[in-house]
């Protein structure tokens, strides 16, 4: 299986969106990353739902949606009708984590947990083999353009370590600090899923280094 691509719309022309868009339904991208931010749990705001729920007119990828945000499970409704098929919510931010991931999986979307840098993977243990996927954040979240963390391809081994000694399905993602170099050493450690935001839109051929990462 090829790597999956999730371009990271945190870094995209806001001021032409569509015509970013166009380019990633043209290129390889498997997915499209969204990144809600509320300016409390992180120290950014981004976007919100009024320009997700846009994204399902104008694109056929598959949206994959991280919420970094207080109280993320008072928003499942509105990522569904996102149309987005996974949902990413913090360990860090979510007190009742089974009962989220199962209202998320009620939705009818799949279950996603993200940790930020400092957080242990062994805290998935009890929820590993009901999640659909893992988001390990390579940089402290909140602002593109930071560079990689590199403890995380360590987390990246014990995470697909876990994942096979629990039988779970669930995929490996990773965001932040991810370029070719990067993306390489991560998709070695046992990484599926890479997203990309600054290193494929400030590129003069973003169409190019989508193939490329997919290649890795």
């Amino acid at each position: 299986m090829s790597t999956i691509v999730a371009p990271s719309l945190l870094s995209a022309n806001f001021l032409n969106l569509e015509k970013d868009i166009e380019m990633l339904n043209r290129s390889e991208a498997d997915w499209i990353h969204l990144d809600i931010m509320d300016g409390v749990f992180v120290p950014n705001i981004s976007f919100g739902f009024p320009v997700t729920n846009l994204l399902k007119k104008i694109t056929k990828k598959t949206l994959d949606t991280h919420l970094m945000i207080v109280q993320p499970e008072k928003f499942i409704n509105e990522v569904k009708e996102t149309g987005s098929t996974y949902m990413n919510v913090h360990y860090e931010a979510t007190i009742h984590l089974h009962r989220v991931v199962q209202e998320i999986k009620n939705h009818g979307m799949k279950p996603a947990v993200t940790l930020n840098p400092h957080t242990p993977v062994s805290f998935l243990d009890d929820i590993i083999s009901d999640l659909d996927m893992v988001l390990l954040m390579s940089v402290n979240p909140g602002y593109g353009g930071q560079k990689f963390i590199t403890n995380t391809l360590k987390k990246v081994s014990q995470l697909k370590e876990l994942i096979l000694q629990r039988n779970s399905t669930a995929l490996i993602e990773v965001d932040g600090g991810v370029n070719l170099e990067t993306g390489k050493m991560l998709v070695d450690a046992g990484a599926d899923v890479l997203v990309a935001g600054s290193f494929i839109f400030s590129s003069e051929n973003p169409e190019e280094l989508i193939k490329e990462l997919k290649a890795l």
